[in-house]
C-alpha cells in the first residue's frame, strides 16, 4: 500500500497536537505502548511526532496517530488483521523492554512513559 488512506479507517479525533492525541490514547485505550517518532506500522507507514509517542488497542483494533502535512494531526483507528499483527508486534517489543505498559485499572500511573530522554533515543 503506497497511503494509509487507501486503508479502511475511523478518525477518532482530528486537528489536534500531539499532546492531545497522547491523552486521547492513553485514556480511551485498553493497552498503551510507546514508541520512538519514526516507529514503522502496518509495514510501510512512519508515525511522527514528539515523545512520548502513545500507540494503543483497544479490542483488535490499533489506535495510533497520524499527522498529515498541511493539515495536523489525527487519531486514528484500524481495525483488520494486519492491526492484529501490529498489536501483538508491540506486545513483544514491550516484553522486550522490561515492564509491560498494559493498561490495568485504566490508572494513569501504568500509562506513565519511560524514562528515556528524547536525546537518548537519537543517539543510537
Amino acid at each position: 500500500m503506497s497511503c494509509i488512506e487507501q486503508m479502511k479507517y475511523t478518525i477518532l479525533l482530528e486537528r489536534i497536537s500531539f499532546k492531545e492525541a497522547r491523552e486521547y490514547i492513553e485514556k480511551n485505550s485498553d493497552e498503551v505502548y510507546y514508541v520512538s517518532p519514526g516507529y514503522k506500522i502496518f509495514k510501510d507507514y512512519y508515525i511522527i511526532g514528539v515523545p512520548p509517542i502513545a500507540v494503543g488497542s483497544k479490542g483488535n483494533a490499533l489506535v495510533f496517530p497520524y499527522t498529515k502535512p498541511c493539515h495536523g494531526s489525527f487519531v486514528l483507528s484500524i481495525e483488520n488483521e494486519d492491526s492484529i499483527k501490529e498489536i501483538n508486534r508491540l506486545r513483544e517489543s514491550d516484553k522486550e523492554k522490561g515492564p509491560v505498559s498494559l493498561k490495568k485499572d485504566k490508572s494513569l500511573e501504568s500509562s506513565k512513559a519511560s524514562s528515556t530522554s528524547y536525546l537518548d533515543m537519537w543517539k543510537k
